[in-house]
This record gives C-alpha cells, sequence and structure tokens, in this order.
C-alpha cells in the first residue's frame, strides 16, 4: 500500500466542543487496520475530504482507549469547514501516523504542567488522558486559555480531569455575564504557581501565546529540556517530501511537530521572536 494513499474512516460522533471546534469519533472502515492502528501522544493525521483537499490534524484522544480515534477540528479553511458540515456515518480520509511524538517515558515520574490557548488544548488533551490511564507520571497542573467563556473547549474532560485530581486553571480574555474566573492571557496563571522537580512543562497554542510564554517558563526556573512545545506549519504531504512545513533547516512533519526549548534556540523561527 503506497503511503500517500488514505485509508477510509467512518464518523461514528460528532462532539461540539464550541462554537468553533467539533471532535470527531472515527473508525476505520477496514476492521482489522482499525483493531491494529496505534499511535503516540504528539503524533497527527493527514485528513482528506474529497474535493476539499487535506490538512494535518493532531490527535485528540488517547491510544489507551483503542477502537476508535478523535480528531478535534477548528473551522478555519476549506477542509475544515467541509468536515464541519459532515454528520455522523460520513467517511473521510486518513493518512498516518506521523511526526515525533512526546517522549512519554522520558516524562514518567514528573510532575507535569501543561498550557494551552484555544484549540491547542486538543492535543494535550491526548497526552493528559494517557497520564491518567497509565499512570506512573507526577502531579498534572493544566493552565487553559480562551477568548471568551463560550470559547472553553472540552468542558466535560476539564471537569472530569479535577475529579482525578488534575489542578485546572482556566482563564478568559473578556469576561461575560457569570464568569467568576480569572480574566487575562494565559501567562496571568503562572503568577505563584510553584511546580516542584522533577517537571516538565507541556505546551501548545497560537504561535502569539508561545512567544511570550516561553520566556515566563525560564524565568520560572525551568531548564531549556523541560520546556516542550508544538510547532505549526503549512504540511502538504507529511512525510518530508514536499518541504512545505520547513523550520529553517528542519522539516515539522518530520523533526517535530515536538520540539522542546533547547531545539527552538538552534533555529531560526521568526514567530517566536528572540529566545536565547
Amino acid at each position: 500500500m503506497t503511503m500517500y494513499l488514505p485509508q477510509m474512516a467512518k464518523i461514528v460522533k460528532i462532539i461540539r466542543e464550541n462554537p468553533q471546534i467539533k471532535t470527531f469519533v472515527l473508525e476505520f472502515r477496514d476492521k482489522e487496520y482499525n483493531k491494529s492502528f496505534s499511535y503516540e501522544p504528539g503524533q497527527f493525521m493527514m485528513v482528506s475530504v474529497p474535493h476539499c483537499g487535506e490538512a494535518p490534524i493532531s490527535f485528540s484522544s488517547s491510544s489507551t482507549r483503542p477502537g476508535t480515534i478523535e480528531l478535534s477540528v477548528r473551522l478555519a479553511g476549506k477542509l475544515t469547514g467541509a468536515m464541519h458540515r459532515l454528520q455522523p456515518g460520513a467517511m473521510v480520509g486518513l493518512r498516518g501516523p506521523y511526526g515525533i511524538p512526546f517522549n512519554m517515558k522520558e516524562l514518567a515520574d514528573q510532575n507535569l504542567l501543561f498550557v494551552a490557548g484555544g484549540i491547542g488544548l486538543a492535543p494535550l488533551r491526548g497526552v493528559i488522558n494517557y497520564c491518567l490511564d497509565k499512570g506512573g507520571y507526577g502531579r498534572i497542573t493544566l493552565l487553559y486559555g480562551s477568548r471568551s467563556p463560550d470559547d472553553i473547549a472540552f468542558k466535560t474532560d476539564i471537569d472530569l480531569w479535577r475529579k482525578n485530581g488534575v489542578d485546572c486553571r482556566l482563564s478568559v480574555d473578556t469576561a461575560t455575564e457569570g464568569w467568576d474566573g480569572q480574566v487575562g492571557v494565559v501567562t496571568t496563571l503562572l503568577s505563584g504557581l510553584e511546580i516542584e522537580r522533577p517537571r516538565s512543562s507541556l505546551v501548545c497554542g497560537p504561535p502569539i501565546m508561545i512567544r511570550f510564554l516561553l520566556p515566563e517558563l525560564s524565568r520560572m526556573g525551568f531548564r531549556d529540556r523541560e520546556i516542550i512545545t508544538t510547532m505549526e506549519r503549512h504540511m502538504k504531504c507529511g512525510i518530508g517530501v514536499c518541504g512545505h512545513c520547513h523550520l529553517d533547516n528542519r522539516l515539522v512533519c518530520v523533526d517535530g511537530p515536538v520540539f522542546d526549548l533547547a531545539q527552538l534556540k538552534e533555529l531560526a523561527v521568526e514567530e517566536l521572536g528572540e529566545l536565547t
């Protein structure tokens, strides 16, 4: 089977996370393939809809829960718009999994600080569920920023995480009536926060959030190897052939999308500014 040929998968269920994000629960049409399929936290799939193109979407599910996979999609363009119009029972094409995952073995026994903005919680959702299902990880803290209370995604997951001992702290850029939580960008949640060693911070969100967050984590005493983030680039092939997703002398699809701060300091990442 060619690496360019997608496997067809059926939409089993669609969960509306907020007005812009839907989670698609999928199973492969080929039952044997579906049974044997595996992936790791932080990887992604190339998703296609006929006549609407193909795009990379990170797993928002955990491989600890086999049988289906979940991809959370923010309405943003032609392909994502087409997906948002689909109904349960429809088919999509999937290639993958691709990319360098989070190194979950290295993170074992560590206290983990997750920081997410918007749709950035989607890939971290899979990592958090992986940690909770597998066990063997330290205290988990989540800082999650959204534009408004209505934009908060994965509310059901957040409630379950809190019940399982995860320290979830939320902020919104703009409060609406009834919101009594933190107001401000997600970095405001760092104030007074202490994460004991051994520790690592996993970050995912828009580039502007990452740009201002990484120096703050460094000032808190996180070492470069302890700050791990995902990078976005426009991917066409997912396998390092087309070169569209170049990041200085790296390709995000095969050398990422997971990078630590030490790696990023060796690269010229324009949107992150000066990291040294």
